[in-house]
């Protein structure tokens, strides 16, 4: 594929400018040490160059859109092209932040605080909470601000002794930073040989040094906790609070109610519960519904309905934690939400947690002859397999997810979670047809096949992409920012 500097033509143009009406900046208002000893090696191309040479970059990434992505445990799901309609309609993608909520009796921003304010309310129905926030603008913002309020409660009560979160060893990843930015001291729990938590080890962790625990749920082996209630009543009986890592929410919709097992709050993945966009740090939102006690220090603003049926964002929340996003967090992709939402309904939620579920045990079951299961109970969202078996041969984890691209599939996660060696994790989300898992299915039996035979083979792989195997470390420590 040729660069865009290979199509470079001096005095080309690919658009037109007025003459500028804004008077030159004198060079000599710049420091030496700031002005360019020669002009900028920009390609000089037309338009259409432009469009065509990314449109072609473009068709080189793998997405939703173009490839099965079954990459847990955060997976990306279809999104809806009727949500992209809601979002773009002019009464929503038109609005400034800062217009007046009213302005002489006209609601010129009612319409959008209104979808924020339902928004709230079907999440709180569909979760078992009593209030919502839409405001965090990713998961990990969303733990975070979980946390934050976890931090104010127990200050407002003059417990600021407490000071341990509790992380079961089969959490994700991002818990133990939100609780480490959030100033607490994070303390492991390890799971049993069923990969639940050792409720023992709980046990003898609680005191009144402890502030919670962060449980996902399920959690990232795939497993929900058969013993998730009684967890949530040694915490709370300690004096500590509990929260639900809720990224894996799609797994128990319209089933369970985190809410109704006594957790206090629990962040939402908008983008793999809710069909939002995500990815490549873009749009995000991590919305966070509470229990009663934790609607004090929720962020502020918060949308209100007054007794004239009107909407406004009210700020005066004494003990909130404050400002966690600008504004009211991500709105169009709130916007997104609401819409799938108002077209899944509560029957449509609960066939995707059955959808998620089968398709995440139909893989597992149809793998496992060629792939290790360290822990071989049926699953619920995800399945985690391990290339231990393929290390005999030299093959890893790695060289699977390679070889996966050459065969049009993007690679699962690997070596995560991290008590399952050579972990291979696989969330095919319950938009997915059982002839694309087929597909997929068919791709890892015959890689695991080849890596038996030939394991020379898939450790060449990639083959198909742009650019083949790279050395990953030296890509990290001198990446090649300009093109050659």
């Amino acid at each position: 594929m040729k660069l865009i500097f290979d199509n470079s033509v001096p005095g080309r143009r690919g658009v037109g400018l007025p003459e500028c009406d804004v008077p030159a900046m004198n060079c000599a208002d710049l420091p030496e040490s700031l002005r360019r000893a020669e002009p900028a090696a920009l390609p000089e191309v037309s338009e259409l160059d432009a469009v065509r040479h990314f449109t072609l970059l473009g068709r080189q990434n793998m997405g939703v859109d173009t490839h099965f992505y079954p990459l847990g445990s955060c997976t990306m799901k279809y999104n809806p092209k009727i949500n992209e309609r809601v979002a773009a309609l002019p009464g929503f993608s038109e609005l400034h932040p800062l217009l007046p909520q009213l302005r002489n009796g006209n609601a010129l921003c009612q319409g959008a605080l209104e979808v924020l304010y339902e928004t709230e309310r079907l999440l709180s129905s569909l979760t078992g909470f009593a209030a919502t926030t839409l405001q965090p603008m990713a998961g990990a913002n969303g733990e975070l601000t979980s946390i934050m309020m976890f931090a104010a409660y127990h200050k407002s009560r003059g417990d600021e002794q407490r000071k341990i979160i509790l992380i079961p060893d089969s959490a994700h990843g991002t818990n133990p930073a939100s609780a480490a930015v959030a100033g607490f001291v994070c303390q492991e729990i390890p799971s049993t040989a069923e990969g639940d938590i050792d409720l023992d080890e709980l046990k003898a962790a609680l005191s009144d040094q402890v502030a919670g625990i962060m449980l996902t749920a399920p959690n990232t082996l795939g497993f929900f906790n058969q013993n998730v209630d009684e967890v949530v009543r040694l915490v709370h009986k300690a004096g500590g609070l509990a929260y639900c890592d809720g990224a894996n929410l799609n797994a128990i919709l319209g089933r369970i109610r985190p809410g109704d097992l006594g957790f206090d709050a629990m962040h939402m993945n908008t983008h793999k519960t809710f069909s939002t966009p995500h990815g490549g740090g873009g749009p995000g939102a991590g919305a966070v519904g509470v229990a009663k006690c934790l609607i004090p220090f929720l962020p502020k603003s918060r949308v209100v309905k007054n007794a004239e049926d009107t909407f406004e964002l009210c700020y005066d929340f004494p003990q909130s934690i404050g400002y966690v996003a600008p504004f009211y967090g991500n709105f169009s992709i709130l916007l997104r939400a609401y819409t799938y939402l108002l077209m899944c309904g509560r029957k449509g939620f609960t066939r995707i947690s059955e959808n998620a579920v089968l398709n995440a045990n139909y893989v597992r079951s149809r793998l496992a002859p060629y792939y290790e299961q360290k822990y071989t109970r049926s699953c619920m969202h995800e399945c985690v397999l391990s290339a231990s078996h393929q290390t005999a041969k030299g093959v890893h984890a790695l060289d699977i997810a390679k070889a996966l691209l050459d065969a049009g599939f993007h690679a699962p996660t690997i070596y995560f979670p991290l008590i399952v060696p050579e972990a291979l994790m696989i969330e095919p989300t319950e938009t997915e047809s059982k002839q694309t898992l087929d597909d997929f299915c068919e791709a890892m039996i015959a890689i695991a096949k080849t890596a038996e035979e030939n394991p020379e083979q898939i450790k060449q792989c990639p083959k198909s992409t742009p650019v083949g195997r790279l050395d990953e470390v030296a890509a990290a420590r001198q990446p090649v920012l300009t093109a050659r």
